[in-house]
């Protein structure tokens, strides 16, 4: 590193030692440091992935301890949010949402994609305590499905985690409109609200059914 002319920064260099917990219990937690020129890098059980803010990785390579920070802060805001509650309207209520808690369940929640439901339904907790503050219902109340996915027009953490990954390795023009990310960004198209780009490549259109029949609106992908 000298002959090229650069320096370590020890407080942003971190080492883990990585395995399946079976593997790292046969060390009895003592692993070997690193050593650079006149610097011991010790071994951590966390460390945080590089160009990415918040987000842990642990030793057996889980999410758990990034999935109890992110529920942790979350609820912390909701509590503050619960206090105020009454002062806002609901439009500001969901503003706040967006700006404080579901922004932290979504960054870079693709390496939640073919995760162990045990981990991502701490964060549907944290989406649930979000719909009951912006609808004011109690925890005991019911209809919380319904309010979660019909009014508010929410995914659950799985289908979050589907629409990222969709968005990002696959072309428009080969979604199917089966698929949760595809519904997502034409209701969103059909709305105003975002994605508007896409609406020149979705079109409309009705089936003409019998009476016994439900008519709904189809969609279909512009080739």
């Amino acid at each position: 590193m000298s002959a090229n002319r650069l320096k370590l920064n020890a407080n942003k260099t971190e080492l883990l030692w990585a395995g399946t917990k079976n593997c790292l219990s046969l060390y009895g937690g003592s692993f070997a440091c690193l050593q650079l020129s006149a610097d011991t890098v010790l071994p951590s059980q966390h460390v945080r992935v590089l160009g990415v803010v918040d987000l842990l990785i642990s030793s057996d390579l889980s999410l758990e301890k990034h999935v109890s920070r992110v529920s942790a802060s979350s609820f912390h805001y909701l509590r503050q949010l619960r206090r105020i509650r009454r002062s806002l309207n609901s439009d500001s209520v969901v503003t706040f949402i967006h700006a404080f808690v579901t922004c932290r369940v979504d960054y870079c929640n693709a390496v939640f994609t073919r995760a162990r439901k045990v981990t991502t339904n701490k964060l549907q907790h944290v989406l649930n305590a979000a719909t009951r503050v912006v609808t004011g219902t109690r925890k005991c109340d019911r209809g919380l499905f319904q309010l979660l996915h019909t009014e508010l027009h929410w995914l659950d953490v799985p289908e979050r985690v589907q629409y990222k990954a969709r968005c990002d390795d696959t072309p428009l023009s080969q979604w199917t409109c089966t698929s949760v990310s595809c519904k997502a960004l034409c209701s969103s198209c059909f709305s105003g609200l975002q994605a508007t780009y896409a609406l020149p490549l979705v079109i409309s259109w009705r089936l003409t059914a019998s009476v016994r029949e439900v008519v709904g609106l189809l969609l279909s992908l512009t080739r």
